[in-house]
Order: C-alpha cells, then structure tokens, then sequence
C-alpha cells in the first residue's frame, strides 16, 4: 500500500493512498460486466414487479427471488471494488469467492430465465425480464470466464 504525503505551506498534511473510491474500476472490464449485470437484473426484477396477474406465480417468484439476490450481490460486489473493500478483508480469497458465486449465479439465473420464458404467456413485461435475465445470465458468463485466469490460474511463482 503506497501512500504520498503531501505537506503544504499552510501546515495541512493531505495524504492520498488507497483510501477513497476506485472510480477507474468503472471502466475496466470486469467494472463494466458488473455495471451490466446490475442494470439487467435492474430491468428484470422492475419488469416483473410490475406485471398485475401473473401467469404462473411460483415460476415468477422463483425467477423474482433469484434476480433480487444476485442484483444484491453484485451491487455489494460493485461497491466492495469502488470501496477497495477487499484490501481491507485480506483473509477472504476475494478473486475465489468471486468466481463461485458467479458459478452458482449463472447456473440459478439461466434456470430461472428459462422457467420465466416458458412461463410467460405473452406477457410483454414478462418476456422482457426473461430477456434481460439471460442477457444477465451471459454477463455472468463473461465474467465467470474473465474471473477464472485469476482465481484459478497458474500462480505467477509456478514453472510449466
């Protein structure tokens, strides 16, 4: 962790560091892909809470239930990269945690998505949140697989 001090002729002492946000995370890609996720499971859960009697309630609670827990997810996720969270919990392997949870989320999502395809009966709103959650779902995908070369790849100390 590096820091810069800087001391003005005013006797003030500013130091920047680690602390404050990360905004250039926005603009990587991983930044980017949870922005994506966030905003798709965003239209998603919108879509299906406003949508008056549904055509199958149990599907759409389950899609509805699935959708709210992994836009919880990787809001916190967005916020704990913007934060420089992680840096402060060094004892959770972060990049490792990442990349099951996108496993899992992926697997639950795609489920989801396709019981609230099936289920939709041509409701508009309902086809719209089934798109956006597989949109949602290849996000995670994407992330899964951008996640995998630095949670489970080849440690920089190894020889092959």
């Amino acid at each position: 962790m590096s820091h810069t001090v800087v001391a003005s002729s005013s006797g003030t002492v500013r130091s920047s560091g680690d602390n404050g946000l990360n905004l250039g995370y926005t603009r990587t890609i991983p930044g980017l892909l949870k922005i994506g996720q966030t905003l798709a499971l965003l239209i998603a859960l919108v879509c299906v809470c406003c949508v008056r009697g549904w055509p199958s309630w149990a599907a759409f609670q389950f899609f509805q239930v699935v959708v709210l827990w992994f836009l919880v997810a990787f809001f916190v996720f967005l916020l704990m990269h913007l934060f420089r969270l992680q840096r402060k919990m060094p004892c959770i392997n972060w990049p490792l945690t990442e990349f099951f949870h996108y496993a899992v989320g992926s697997v639950l999502l795609f489920i989801a998505s396709i019981a609230a395809a099936v289920k939709c009966a041509g409701a508009s709103a309902l086809v719209v949140a089934a798109v956006f959650g597989f949109l949602a779902t290849f996000l995670m995908v994407v992330n899964l697989w951008t996640l995998y070369s630095v949670a489970c790849g080849p440690q920089a100390g190894s020889l092959e």
